[in-house]
């Protein structure tokens, strides 16, 4: 049975370099790991400053979120986007095969990494926050609610409310995309960076719309951003690894090969 990867990863030379051709020194893999680990160390600060419930004092009071409801988070920046992030992702993985605009610059190998990293971010969310007992801000007491706060580092500890709202879903919506960074980033920079800053904004405004809400704190916007982050640097470096390996082979000379003594027609 052939596995649909040789497709992606063949082991000749002419079709290797079609696919793999050779990356820029764009963003060093240590510069990535320090803003990786950077990153959560600063999300550790923020957990442990107490600055969530600060901020959801801002938009919140014991009757609530006043813009809990408000057209502009709730209909425009939250119920009429909730669908397109699937769409998108629809959209690359048909791109990995009938590429359209930019996608057209990408080899096969990273069209497929695009793709697999922004669904895999969409998946990691989706999966935690089934699993998570933190309850939202409007779920509170103090908002109106029946839970009290507990923080998402308290595992297993209920809070009194429905949970399911850590990470926040919603904001994966721009973060999950920025896995087009690492797919670009190797072979089109300027494009890579342009990539990361509308993921990181619009994963941004969607956090910020939920934390108005009061739907999310603002840690677990952070969270959602780390985690997209993360899980895009880890399936970049498993495929940049692939194809470095799928190069060497391709490249590697046949032993025995040079030793055979071409023939030549008998007179």
């Amino acid at each position: 049975m052939r596995l649909p990867w040789r497709h992606l990863f063949p082991p000749d030379a002419y079709m290797s370099y079609l696919l793999f051709p050779a990356p820029s020194s764009f963003s060093s893999r240590p510069r990535l790991l320090f803003w990786t680990l950077g990153g959560f160390l600063l999300l550790l600060l923020w957990d442990f400053s107490g600055l969530d419930l600060v901020m959801a004092h801002w938009f919140g009071s014991a009757g609530g979120f006043a813009l809990e409801s408000h057209w502009l988070w709730r209909n425009l920046l939250h119920d009429d986007i909730r669908l397109w992030p699937w769409v998108l992702e629809l959209g690359l993985l048909i791109g990995i095969f009938l590429p359209a605009g930019t996608l057209r610059q990408l080899p096969m190998a990273r069209r497929a990494q695009l793709a697999l990293s922004t669904l895999a971010a969409l998946l990691a969310v989706s999966t935690i926050k089934l699993h998570s007992h933190t309850s939202c801000p409007w779920d509170l007491q103090e908002f109106g609610g029946a839970a009290i706060y507990v923080s998402h580092w308290a595992w297993g500890v209920r809070d009194g409310g429905t949970g399911g709202c850590f990470p926040a879903g919603h904001a994966s919506a721009g973060f999950a995309f920025v896995g087009g960074f690492f797919a670009f980033r190797h072979a089109l920079p300027k494009t890579a960076r342009r990539w990361l800053a509308g993921a990181m904004l619009a994963g941004l405004v969607f956090g910020l719309a939920q934390q108005v809400r009061g739907a999310h704190y603002m840690s677990h916007t952070f969270w959602t951003a780390w985690l997209c982050w993360t899980v895009a640097a880890g399936i970049d470096a498993a495929v940049s690894r692939l194809m470095a390996r799928s190069r060497t082979h391709a490249t590697a000379p046949v032993p025995g090969l040079s030793a055979l003594t071409p023939l030549t027609p008998a007179e």
